[in-house]
């Protein structure tokens, strides 16, 4: 039998211009090559979003391995820029080229083509599943979260989950993800009352107010990290008046703050924290501060055992490499998973992931595969 090229289908799936939240061909492709393997195949399209659930297997197996991934990839900016065509897939001297080469239609395809030339060398006593969504790189409302809303329906259910997210920061096999942060975004509205520059006790000034908060909620440390993640972090990623003149004190000005925080916390007991301080800078200044909060994820483990020894024996056994378990970096689509079954990360090297230029060794693309090949097996076994 003809094993499937995983290099050759990254290239395909380059070439579909799929930018969130367009499908572009993505999912269409994938689709017909899994049918084609024996997987029952469901578009499961949302809000607007397109997405893929494929299972290969009795439906409800209680050794169903599962498999999370996405083919939408970020826009591309300044095309301009691009030495490559983003959506050419090209190869030059064993590097391939294009937008969503790293994240992740590399392994999209890697898996897909592990999980074809698996069923079909050595069928095994228990079922497979993809879970491919076209939203993750969006705002991840009506992707996985959809999936597994399907799934929910349908009564089909994995018994673990692999993300193919890239989560080696350096070589391959360094690093695989076993939790991840929690993300929040808080938003602040700061109204007083404007006046003239000259004349300030008949103006009611909102900036040293938003200036106090912002300075109480930045010098404070939320904690010094637990035993699986790294201190939480706080940041101001903007302050702003719109204010172009220097002889008028702004009616209003505004603020957001990202906090990516650790199983110390959750997003409520943050959004309490915050509206305590709030509260506290409202009263000292008068100023009426509102804030609205978005919470795009909670922290989670999946503890080291079996699924985690599975994965990292398997990339050790294909690179030498012994991987760190970490739960660094930003939000993964592992933050919806891990509320269905457990769930870990593993794919390749991220360094070019939403970059100009992005790119992939095309002998990483089938190291990857190979990879993939060997959890199957052994989680089969």
């Amino acid at each position: 039998m003809t094993k499937t090229d995983a290099a050759a289908l990254t290239a395909d799936l380059i070439r579909c211009p799929s930018v969130t939240p367009e499908e572009g061909g993505a999912l269409v492709l994938l689709q017909g090559l899994l049918a084609d393997a024996g997987f029952e195949c469901t578009r499961v399209d949302r809000g607007g979003i397109a997405n893929l659930f494929a299972r290969w297997g009795a439906k409800g197996h209680a050794r169903t391995f599962g498999f999370n991934g996405h083919t939408d990839v970020v826009p591309v900016g300044d095309e301009a820029a691009w030495t490559m065509p983003p959506f050419g897939a090209e190869i030059k001297e064993g590097i391939m080229y294009g937008r969503g080469a790293t994240d992740m239609k590399s392994g999209v395809a890697a898996f897909a083509a592990a999980a074809i030339d698996f069923v079909q060398t050595t069928p095994p006593e228990g079922a497979i599943i993809l879970t491919i969504t076209g939203d993750e790189e969006g705002d991840a409302l009506d992707g996985t979260t959809a999936l597994l809303d399907y799934m929910d329906r349908e009564d089909e259910k994995m018994a673990v989950c692999l993300v193919g997210e890239p989560t080696c920061p350096n070589e391959m096999g360094d690093m695989m993800k076993i939790g991840r942060r929690g993300s929040l975004t808080a938003y602040f509205t700061f109204t007083g009352i404007q006046g003239h520059s000259a004349y300030p006790h008949r103006a009611k000034n909102p900036l040293p107010a938003m200036a106090r908060l912002m300075d109480r909620m930045s010098s404070h440390s939320l904690d010094e990290g637990t035993d699986h993640f790294d201190a939480s972090t706080l940041a101001v990623v903007t302050m702003d008046t719109g204010n172009p003149a220097t002889n008028v004190i702004p009616a209003e000005c505004r603020a957001t703050v990202n906090i990516r925080f650790n199983d110390a916390h959750s997003g409520a007991s943050l959004t309490d924290w915050m509206q305590g301080l709030v509260d506290e800078v409202a009263q000292d200044t008068g100023v009426e501060i509102g804030i609205s909060v978005k919470i795009s994820g909670e922290s989670f483990i999946t503890p080291p055992g079996p699924l985690s020894d599975l994965v990292a024996a398997a990339v050790t056994a294909e690179t030498g490499r012994t991987p760190e378990l970490s739960t660094s970096g930003g939000t993964s689509d592992a933050r919806f998973v891990q509320h269905h079954c457990p769930v870990v990360e593993f794919g390749l090297v991220g360094k070019t992931m939403h970059k100009v230029d992005e790119n992939v060794p095309v002998d990483q693309i089938h190291q990857l595969k190979e990879i993939y090949s060997r959890i199957l097996r052994d989680y089969f076994a």
